[in-house]
């Protein structure tokens, strides 16, 4: 959905995009959905973030320069229009050509902004990136890594700026969701550090945090600060020149706030420096349930937001159809339990009550599914069938199988699903380029949810010239 805009941050933000033919086509269009979502609640221009994006290819690709697009719509465009090169994924000279980029003019870089460089990768490079990276590191560049493969942990927490629980994620192509909000506040942490700005943000407060300024024991900051829509409410607060943050607070909520930073100083002129900062709505919790790692036996639940206000949780949970629930009890200062103990394959009712300080109750409800017994399909093989065709057999899953599914992503072409019915244990995989390694996931399907898949990489043989035919001279 829409985010909310994110003003008054000044950055070089570099996407080093691994183009290779080592990706498949899915999971580019993927990793460029990614992309976009991390970007979009940018204000982008000369004064703001600029974007630009190097292929990781054979050879190093300028997609585009970061002074190009100034918009969210003809970024959002040209990051769509982005195409994938293939060849070979020689990361190192990316590295270094996106050295010489982000230092400058023609490819639209500023000398005095922070530098960002995110790299999303499938963890395979065929070239050595220790030395290039840690130039780019030399000069400032902050690099966070992306990696949606097997990539080799103790190299790319190396590669990436420290420390690396800050800067390097593994996550599957299909959960890259799941980070956006982390990486993209762990960004604002870089981008906005020479600026008077806002974190940690509620309905009723936020903290105010600019660079040391002053160093005089004599020299003071005033703060003055009032609501867009009422400035003679204005009020003022005097910190010492040692502070470079402060906590406002009892604000009211959904409310932009003007806010002033004057330097005071009897040796130098600092000027004042500005921002909007607008208040979260009223939080209530919970206003999110969501469950995960299911078993025949147990789930886990996690909820937010978790708020200071409340003491504690209740957790009530019980069959459906039935009468029967169970009640778990957890502090307030955790967002999440693991209910035990569960019959397999039954829906059950899971509802989260948060207890307040002020004796009020919010209550939030989800249905959870346990799987069957084993429910994981085994021994996924495969056949040769001829050119480009491949014949993929299981055995089958526990329990009441209502049927499989078959997913196939090509290195190059599309994806497919192929749905097949509980007696049927194998399927023909066609079109197949020849040299490419692809993935194929089998998951039982059960009457309550999917059952755990299980997947492996399978590469085509390059192709070779027929065997067996000789040229027969005649006598």
């Amino acid at each position: 959905g829409p985010q909310p805009s994110i003003s008054n941050s000044e950055g070089d933000l570099l996407f080093l995009l691994d183009s290779s033919g080592s990706v498949s086509y899915y999971e580019f269009s993927r990793v460029k959905e990614f992309m976009w979502d991390l970007v979009q609640p940018f204000a982008f221009g000369p004064k703001d973030v600029q974007t630009s994006i190097i292929h990781i290819s054979t050879m190093p690709t300028m997609e585009f320069p970061f002074d190009r697009y100034l918009s969210s719509g003809a970024l959002h465009q040209a990051i769509r229009d982005t195409r994938q090169l293939m060849g070979d994924t020689n990361t190192g000279k990316a590295l270094s050509y996106a050295k010489e980029k982000f230092f400058s003019d023609e490819a639209g870089a500023r000398p005095d902004v922070p530098k960002v460089l995110v790299w999303v990768t499938d963890g395979f490079s065929t070239d050595d990136i220790s030395e290039p990276m840690q130039l780019l590191k030399d000069m400032g560049v902050t690099v966070f890594i992306v990696s949606t493969g097997r990539g080799n942990y103790l190299e790319l927490s190396a590669a990436a700026s420290q420390p690396p629980e800050k800067h390097l994620h593994f996550v599957d192509v299909d959960d890259l969701p799941i980070i956006t909000k982390e990486l993209r506040d762990a960004i604002l942490d870089v981008i906005q550090a020479n600026r008077l700005h806002a974190v940690d943000i509620t309905s009723s407060s936020f903290r105010l945090m600019w660079p040391k300024l002053l160093s005089q024991e004599t020299d003071y900051y005033t703060l003055e600060y009032a609501p867009a829509d009422g400035l003679a409410r204005k009020t003022t607060k005097q910190v010492s020149g040692a502070h470079t943050s402060l906590m406002l607070s009892n604000l009211a909520p959904e409310t932009t706030y003007e806010v002033a930073l004057i330097p005071e100083s009897n040796v130098h002129y600092f000027p004042p420096q500005t921002t909007r900062v607008t208040t979260l709505a009223e939080e209530i919790s919970p206003a999110q349930i969501f469950i995960s790692e299911s078993g025949p036996h147990s789930f886990h639940v996690s909820w937010g937001p978790t708020l200071d206000s409340v003491i504690g949780y209740q957790i009530l949970y019980g069959p459906l159809p039935g009468n029967s629930a169970k009640l778990l009890e957890v502090d307030g200062k955790h967002n999440s339990t693991v209910v035990e103990n569960l019959a397999p394959n039954t829906t059950y009712l899971v509802t989260v009550t948060a207890i307040y300080k002020s004796g009020k109750e919010k209550s939030l409800s989800a249905k959870a599914c346990t799987q069957e017994e084993g429910s994981k399909v085994r021994h996924l093989r495969f056949e040769d069938m001829g050119p480009n065709t491949l014949k993929a057999s299981w055995d089958s899953a526990d329990g009441k199988v209502l049927g499989y599914r078959v997913r196939c992503r090509r290195q190059t072409g599309p994806s497919s699903v192929i749905s097949v019915s509980p007696q049927i244990r194998s399927v023909l995989l066609t079109d197949l380029a020849s040299g490419t390694t692809n993935k194929v996931c089998v998951k039982p399907m059960y009457k309550n949810q999917p059952g755990k898949g299980l997947c492996r990489m399978v590469h085509m043989q390059p192709a070779t010239e027929a065997q067996g035919y000789k040229h027969r001279q005649r006598a």
